[in-house]
């Protein structure tokens, strides 16, 4: 038998994208890429764990921030090849700009006005904007 990971379809690097939505609300809080080991690591935690692009490395999400997510389900798309986590985002704060969510930008004439909501200062948290 298959297992569950290896019927999924990863990109050519290996990713495959990863969509955190509250799972309460149903809000879409951010977009973020796994391997099969983050998944794998995530299914194991019950806490997400994504694929770093930038840094190349497992990122468990709110490592530095303490704004971790619990995994309450796990999903794919009929193509097996986009990842749903229904997650319970502690802390509030999804984005690593301080906002509840990383879709905090809303096209407003030919421009992009910030509607999000600040949970935390990312200054203050990280050091840096």
């Amino acid at each position: 038998m298959t297992s569950a990971i290896e019927q999924l379809q990863f990109n050519d690097q290996g990713l495959i994208p990863a969509i955190a939505q509250d799972g309460e609300s149903g809000e879409v809080l951010m977009l973020a890429w796994m391997n099969r080991e983050a998944l794998a690591t995530t299914i194991e935690t019950g806490e997400a764990v994504y694929w770093s692009r930038s840094r190349q490395t497992l990122w468990h999400k709110g490592e530095t921030s303490g704004n971790i997510q619990k995994v309450q389900e796990i999903r794919c798309d009929c193509d097996k090849d986009v990842i749903l986590l229904k997650v319970e985002q502690v802390g509030g704060a999804a984005c690593h700009t301080g906002r509840r969510s990383c879709f905090s930008w809303v096209l407003a004439e030919d421009d992009w006005a910030d509607d999000g909501v600040m949970i935390f200062d990312p200054e203050e948290r990280y050091g840096k904007g």
